[in-house]
């Protein structure tokens, strides 16, 4: 018999809150069979936009937790904890607490959703600090970089743990079995970085990980890399620098195709390819920042995710939990710690 995979989301959260994440459940439960929700949310705004048709046909594929609070994306982060012990955050995690469900996934407050899941979940022995680690797109397929924002400052030892659950990462979402790593620097030189990078640098290169050296930020998306390692401070700013660069281009693109008649031609002859490029570049399509590190796998998506973007992050918590993420990572630390 097939084993279930049950995920709790946080339906209210983000910028769409159940007009994204109900349509996302519904088509999440179409493309896999096994996979249960548990739907923490306002029931009354959660099941009118359920058509009857799915709620005969999934009925026994989801339930409804209900809760009126949420914890909006301008809360402070002491507030969320303290004062909204109802929230549809704190009860979507509080099930993988409990065994209710093995993965959450939220598109709500970042910093409310990792301090309360550091307090609620624990982290794995072994791991010091909980990493958010997001996919962006590469010339040949797509690559993993962490930590983009929950850590500031890292020491090496730190980015060496990052390096141990980004592998544990791209295995569990069946991307390569033996995951190429860098360490994001200044230059692709030995000499080059920091005394931190230089030192995380050398205990990759020591341990079992399948460490190739040095990542230029020019080189991030050549595809040679599967997972790419930073401290927050620096992944951050890359991945927000990423985002405005796409969008300036594409700002570019539509203000040259509508200067005049032949260039509005041009744009419609060249829609298809067009088209496929932005199929291939849209961020929603990597929609899914997984918290690392954590007892539990829960799943951090865009606050203005869209149903499909959403989708995309049900569909990496679902992959996470089937091919056991937690379970990888701690066997890739005891490893590691074994050859110390």
């Amino acid at each position: 018999m097939q084993k279930k995979i049950t995920i709790a989301l946080d339906m209210m959260s983000g910028d769409h809150g159940v007009d994204s994440s109900v349509p996302a459940a519904i088509n999440s439960l179409k493309l896999y069979d096994d996979l249960c929700l548990i739907l923490v949310g306002d029931e009354s705004q959660i099941t009118e936009l359920i058509p009857d048709k799915i709620k005969n046909e999934y009925i026994n594929r989801y339930s409804i937790v209900h809760t009126k609070e949420f914890i909006t994306m301008n809360d402070e982060v002491i507030t969320a904890i303290r004062s909204k012990k109802k929230s549809s955050m704190r009860l979507a995690i509080n099930s993988v607490k409990d065994e209710d469900a093995s993965a959450c996934v939220s598109a709500g407050n970042t910093g409310a959703l990792m301090a309360l899941s550091k307090i609620i979940l624990k982290m794995i022995p072994g791991i010091d600090r909980p990493a958010i680690c997001g996919a962006l797109p590469t010339k040949n397929g797509q690559c993993y970089m962490l930590d983009l924002g929950a850590n500031v400052e890292c020491d090496s030892n730190h980015l060496y743990q990052f390096s141990i659950m980004g592998s544990a990462l791209v295995q569990s979402l069946e991307i390569n079995t033996k995951p190429v790593v860098g360490l994001l620097n200044i230059g692709s030189e030995d000499f080059k970085g920091n005394e931190t990078i230089k030192k995380a640098g050398q205990l990759m290169n020591s341990s079992n990980i399948n460490y190739l050296g040095f990542v230029e930020g020019d080189d991030i998306f050549d595809g040679d890399f599967d997972v790419i390692v930073t401290d927050g401070f620096a992944g951050n700013i890359a991945l927000k620098s990423i985002e405005g660069v796409a969008k300036v281009i594409s700002h570019f693109i539509k203000k040259e195709f509508k200067k005049n008649l032949f260039t509005k031609i041009s744009a419609i002859i060249s829609y298809p390819v067009m088209s496929a490029v932005k199929k291939k570049v849209d961020p929603r399509q990597y929609n899914g920042a997984s918290l690392l590190g954590l007892q539990g796998v829960v799943v951090k998506s865009h606050g203005g995710a869209d149903s499909l973007a959403f989708e995309q992050a049900i569909k990496t918590a679902y992959f996470e939990v089937k091919n056991q993420i937690l379970d990888k990572i701690e066997s890739l630390i005891q490893t590691e710690l074994s050859n110390e």
